[in-house]
């Protein structure tokens, strides 16, 4: 009876050793990254590498355009003010200013003031375009009287003897224009008696003749003097 009691609990301690040894033995060795994984985080790394250097490629870029932009507006802001500069002295006179800060309105020497404007008559004969092209290169165009007195002023200035080109066309069938697109208004003309008189004579003249100053339309080709027109410099 004793002996086989002591047979059971040899067994049993058996048993719960070995249940000891199970629970204590280490556990398997994870499992290795697969070939798919590897190549989902390759695909990853690749795709921001290339994100970012879009990304630079973008801001580099937009720096590129901005700088373009600044120098070519500093050209534009530089040709401007050789533009002014090219004349050789400014003739300037102290006004009530209605513009802030500004206190002197001026016009190039030789140029006669007039309201807002300055006016030169070139002394050499050139065709209508010619004339536009060479008041263009000073900064001007050709005359645009818009009223009365203008056209009063300027008169005073001409020669009688001579004839000179305004800045007024017809492109076509009648469509006078002004130089620098001021509406053409025909309640504020001034042409001779029976001007203009012809569809191929498509460019004006302000000329004196039957004891008046008036326009009268000329070939565009014609050689003659001309009035050019500019805006007052304001310091």
């Amino acid at each position: 009876m004793f002996s086989e009691n002591i047979y059971i609990n040899s067994n049993f301690k058996n048993k719960i050793d070995s249940s000891d040894i199970n629970a204590d033995s280490p556990s398997a060795p994870p499992k290795k990254i697969t070939t798919h994984e590897s190549c989902l985080r390759f695909s990853r790394v690749l795709f921001i590498s290339f994100t970012i250097y879009f990304l630079l490629l973008t801001i580099l870029f937009s720096i590129a355009l901005i700088t373009l932009f600044k120098k070519y507006s500093q050209l534009l802001e530089e040709k401007a003010i050789i533009k002014e500069l090219n004349y050789t002295r400014l003739e300037c006179t102290k006004q009530h200013s209605f513009l802030k800060d500004k206190v002197w309105s001026c016009c190039p020497k030789d140029w006669e003031p007039f309201s807002s404007h300055c006016y030169f008559t070139p002394t050499d004969l050139a065709s209508w375009s010619e004339s536009e092209e060479k008041c263009s290169s000073m900064g001007a165009h050709l005359m645009v009287v818009r009223s009365r007195e203008e056209q009063n002023f300027i008169t005073k200035i001409l020669r009688s003897d001579a004839a000179y080109f305004i800045g007024l066309s017809d492109p076509g069938h009648g469509q006078w224009r002004w130089v620098d697109q001021t509406p053409y208004n025909e309640n504020a003309t001034f042409w001779h008696p029976g001007e203009p008189n012809s569809d191929h004579e498509q460019c004006v003249i302000i000329n004196h003749q039957l004891s008046r100053w008036a326009w009268a339309d000329i070939p565009c080709s014609g050689k003659q003097k001309s009035v050019c027109q500019m805006k007052k410099i304001y310091l």
